[in-house]
């Protein structure tokens, strides 16, 4: 048994989850009844990555801060920037290819139990309460703002505490790294169950009536990962950008793509880094602030989702107003993780920049809760591999600056 288990563990990690995919579809298609018992896996995965990624960015942040040396120079003023310029140009590409590629929607309803924020300040307001947040509920209802927050201060704090207490913050935090590598060798079977439950519980006849919305908006994001990101990333490394952007999407962005949460794929997104030698003082702190705000696929969702509802009424969009949306989309996607159900509630915010009702937006997030199954998947996968994207890109950028 301990041969079997050895000799499962050397196979790649990619290639263990590609098998688990496949499982999940065979079984999904062949014995669509072991519904119970298949599925379980894929909750009871992503249970264990939300489950540890609270605990893990509280110790990893506080560990980099109480132990960092003073004058070792970190990257986050240039993660921040990459972050920030991510997000408005993902912002550009939702409202130009919806210029260029309008889409009209059959409107829904389905969305009337949830509240969206009321205006730009609520989504701020709501992102200033989640960093005073009560530390013992920030953990226990994973907002990342305040256990960045509370890690930070709590860093700060014991910069000065004897070198035993340090230890002992070291000490969990690396044994706390220890359970997260061993929840992320069981990916496979959480995928497998992920993959199955997808099939069985949503199909994708439901797909077919949105098709030019989804064409649409996942075109955006593939664009806005395969070529927007790598440019940037060239900019600022001056080297060929796509063996880093190929390997994120495919070991953060497949995870994600399931899991269907940045949150839970920061556990991933950590090991990631490790093995591309970044800075442990750094990633600590850009990962689970990247899950935050760096929040491209959101940008795409607000900013298409909003036109195709300006053009399905009819409302003549001029090129200012257009400015103002992709401003307002990366405002609203870095929020996004602050007010619940994420980006879809911010469309109606968006709405209101042109007049258009509240009923008529909530429709509109009907639409999205249908096509959630793809666009949400696809949003979280380009959110997150992003993340260890710009953490890398700025750690290139740095070493090539300083000569290394």
């Amino acid at each position: 048994m301990k041969n079997i288990v050895h000799k499962w563990i050397q196979i790649s990690l990619v290639k263990r989850i590609l098998l688990g995919m496949i499982i999940g579809i065979i079984f999904a298609l062949t014995i669509p009844e072991a519904t119970s018992w298949v599925s379980i896996f894929g909750s009871l995965f992503v249970g264990a990555l939300k489950a540890v990624a609270p605990i893990l960015v509280l110790f990893l942040v506080m560990n980099a801060i109480s132990s960092h040396k003073s004058g070792k120079k970190t990257n986050m003023k240039s993660i921040i920037v990459l972050y920030i310029i991510g997000t408005v140009l993902a912002g550009v590409v939702g409202v130009v290819a919806s210029f260029l590629f309008p889409v009209t929607l059959t409107l829904t309803t389905g969305a009337s139990e949830v509240a969206p924020p009321e205006g730009i300040l609520q989504v701020l307001q709501t992102l200033l309460f989640n960093i005073v947040d009560n530390p013992i509920d920030a953990i226990l209802n994973a907002n990342y703002l305040g256990i960045l927050a509370w890690a930070i201060l709590l860093g700060f704090a014991l910069k000065k505490s004897a070198d035993s207490t340090k230890t002992m913050i070291s000490n969990f935090s690396d044994a706390i790294t220890v359970i997260v590598k061993w929840v992320i060798e069981l990916a496979p079977f959480g995928i497998m169950g992920l993959v199955f439950d997808a099939i069985y519980t949503n199909g994708l006849e439901s797909l077919v009536d949105y098709g030019h919305l989804l064409f649409l908006l996942l075109g955006c994001m593939f664009f806005v990962a395969l070529f927007v990101n790598p440019f940037i990333s060239f900019i600022f490394t001056r080297q060929n950008p796509y063996p880093l952007v190929l390997r994120t999407l495919r070991e953060s962005g497949l995870t994600a793509f399931f899991t269907r949460s940045s949150a839970a794929n920061i556990p991933v997104n950590m090991t990631l880094c490790e093995k591309l030698g970044l800075d442990e003082d750094t990633y600590s702190v850009s990962i689970p602030l990247g899950a935050t705000i760096n929040m491209a696929g959101a940008a795409v969702t607000i900013s298409v989702l909003t036109l195709a509802t300006a053009h399905t009424i009819g409302v003549e969009v001029d090129m200012w107003t257009a400015i103002i949306l992709v401003v307002l989309s990366a405002i609203s996607a870095s929020g996004a993780s602050g007010v619940a159900g994420g980006s879809l509630l911010l469309i109606p915010l968006a709405c209101s920049l042109f007049g258009i009702s509240n009923d008529i937006a909530m429709q509109v997030v009907g639409v999205g809760f249908v096509i959630g199954v793809l666009q949400d998947s696809c949003e979280t996968a380009l959110n997150s591999s992003s993340d260890v994207l710009f953490t890398a890109t700025a750690d290139i950028a740095n070493k090539r600056k300083e000569g290394l």
